[in-house]
């Protein structure tokens, strides 16, 4: 049955889009609709009465109002039990007015009309914000600003003659004026020599592993089964492949592909030359460094120490200088990475002129786990092969061709406690098998170490109006509300990439969360974990890398790369970019950034 208005202009049929609405959105919606009245001079169209039979609605109904070139619609709704079902019900009830309206040939401007108006539906709070942080994080410049313009203003209004007159008046002799150049001079030179150095990254480059060392799930669960005779390891290594987030493209080393494994000193050893000197290798020919150029030499491997160390290795293949300052850090777990990383910013302070090669890696063939305990057995689901070379230097004429400067290197050792101590820890089982096992509360304490990591680091890089919010919260918990919430700083303000290490889905769920970050803003992190495994230490490299495949590093860009190890430790290093880096034509990602990024399902059955 139709319905007329008031102006005899013809209706769309009312009984037909019933759309239940919560009442939470009405207070938005009658903005919009008294605005549209207000432009089009079009009065409130009531909408029609209910037929007697019909019952009365146990709830206030406000009507969604649609908008076509010749009338105003009026459609009932009534309030939605189960919110993300909004969405849906409103397109169907659009799309269908739309169609209708389509059909007598009206050209249609919907919104969505409700009713009574507050605060936060005609302010639109974003821009307050966005203003707030403007405020604040330029409140100097503001504050300057007129003053200087009303300083130039007035010395513009003197005229030469008094200009001349206040030279005058000053009285300064020779003496004053030597005594101020000189102290100009000094307090310029204390602070250029004590200021610390620019540490720049020049380039790096990260492992691909061959086609040959690829493990699809088919193949890894094939050799487990002929590997062990317990069916439930088999069961439970099978649902930690089906939800650890892996592809089908992880690679293990040569030795991990024999039945049973061969972990063995030799072969332990082939894997390291592999992996280091492929990457070290690919860093040479992109930088063009020479051997004789390299001052400082940092290596990090966790689990795999032989003797001589594995920096000795690379002194004896590349033929490096007798005088080098060599480092090899071991028992450091998966946040190495960014030890190797500090360290060798202090040393690049100490000497100046140098330059630091950095390689991170973990070896796996050795630390293959036989036994049946369940919290000994992820390793050998989770981690897989790689490595990362990286270049530092101090020297001025590299910043013109480095991709990234060094600005913060932030440390948090919970070593004092027993629970973060013994979470992840390398022990024997009741059988005698060597492994690691990764405790329960791991992702707890992770996440207490995050929260120290990241009160050190946001004085740091977070803007003044996200400090200040933090600060008058906590006074507030304090002073007024224990109840209150803690204020969760916005690090979005603060960087444009997140490097959040591939540890396992888990890990990469819980910083997104924590930290309130978007599918883009871990989008690296996961496809990293999707291609390559976890690589352990140089996982942070694999992720930038995949940030500049897909083009996505510009000039000015800041990079928060995040690394957890035993221990247990948090690690946070700040990069900002010197020049917008352009898609790299060679990498590990070059023959498969066009596929990504997938679509990761909770659950890959097997």
């Amino acid at each position: 049955m139709m319905q007329k208005s008031n102006k005899s202009s013809p209706t769309l049929p009312t009984g037909l889009f019933k759309l239940p609405h919560p009442p939470q959105i009405y207070q938005l919606l009658l903005v919009i609709s008294s605005r549209l009245r207000h432009r089009a001079r079009v009065p409130y169209i009531r909408p029609p009465n209910r037929a007697p039979d019909t019952p009365s609605p146990t709830h206030h109904c406000k009507p969604i109002r649609l908008r076509t070139a010749s009338h105003l619609q009026i459609v009932h709704a009534a309030p939605l039990k189960k919110k993300k079902k909004l969405k849906s019900y409103v397109g169907r009830g659009v799309r269908a007015l739309v169609r209708c309206a389509a059909a007598r040939g009206e050209v249609v401007r919907a919104s969505i009309m409700p009713g009574a108006a507050g605060y936060s539906g005609s302010v639109k709070l974003k821009y307050v914000k966005l203003g707030y942080q403007y405020l604040v994080n330029h409140f100097l410049t503001l504050l300057l600003v007129p003053v200087m313009a009303a300083t130039a203003l007035e010395l513009a209004r003197m005229g030469p003659g008094e200009l001349l007159s206040l030279w005058r008046s000053l009285q300064l002799d020779l003496v004053h004026i030597l005594c101020s150049v000189f102290l100009v001079v000094f307090v310029g030179t204390v602070y250029f020599m004590s200021r610390p150095r620019p540490v720049y990254l020049v380039d790096y480059s990260c492992y691909k592993p061959p086609p040959s060392c690829r493990v699809p799930f088919a193949t890894f669960m094939e050799h487990t089964r002929l590997i062990t005779d317990d069916e439930k390891s088999v069961r439970f290594q099978t649902r930690i492949l089906e939800r650890s987030g892996l592809g089908e493209e992880t690679c293990l080393p040569p030795a991990n592909h024999y039945i049973p494994p061969n972990p063995s000193m030799e072969a332990s050893r082939a894997e390291a030359q592999l992996v280091i000197f492929s990457a070290i290798d690919d860093l040479v020919r992109r930088t063009g460094l020479k051997p004789k150029d390299i001052d400082i030499l940092v290596v990090n491997c966790s689990l795999f120490s032989p003797t001589p160390s594995l920096s000795a290795m690379i002194i004896n293949k590349y033929k490096l200088r007798s005088n080098i300052r060599s480092f090899n850090l071991s028992g450091m777990g998966c946040s190495a990475g960014l030890i190797s990383l500090d360290l060798a910013r202090d040393m690049l302070q100490v000497h100046p002129n140098s330059n630091a090669l950095v390689v991170s890696t973990e070896i796996i063939t050795p630390n293959f786990y036989w036994g049946t305990r369940r919290d000994m057995m992820l390793p050998n689901c989770l981690f897989r092969m790689g490595a990362a070379a990286i270049l530092l230097s101090n020297r001025r004429r590299e910043a013109r061709r480095a991709k990234y400067r060094l600005m913060h290197v932030v440390r948090t050792h919970k070593g004092a406690d027993d629970r973060a101590y013994r979470c992840v820890y390398e022990e024997e089982d009741e059988q005698g098998h060597s492994g690691i096992s990764l405790s329960k509360e791991l992702m707890a304490i992770a996440g207490d170490a995050l929260k120290s990591n990241i009160t050190t680091i946001g004085p740091l890089v977070l803007p003044m109006s996200e400090q200040l919010l933090f600060f008058f919260r906590l006074v507030g918990r304090k002073l007024i509300n224990k109840k209150w919430k803690p204020y969760i700083p916005d690090f979005k303000l603060a960087f444009e990439h997140f490097c959040i290490h591939a540890g396992g889905r888990a890990v990469i769920d819980e910083l997104q969360k924590n930290l309130d970050l978007s599918a883009q803003h871990v989008e690296a992190s996961r496809m990293t974990l999707h291609r390559f495994g976890n690589t352990s230490s140089s996982s942070l490299w694999y992720e930038l890398a995949y940030i500049e495949a897909k083009g996505r590093m510009r000039r000015g860009d800041r990079v928060w790369q995040i690394g957890f190890g035993s221990g247990f430790k948090c690690n946070s290093a700040v990069w900002k970019c010197l020049r917008t880096v352009k898609t790299p034509a060679d990498g590990p990602w070059d023959d498969c950034i066009h596929r990504y990024p997938v679509d990761i399902p909770e659950v890959v059955k097997l």
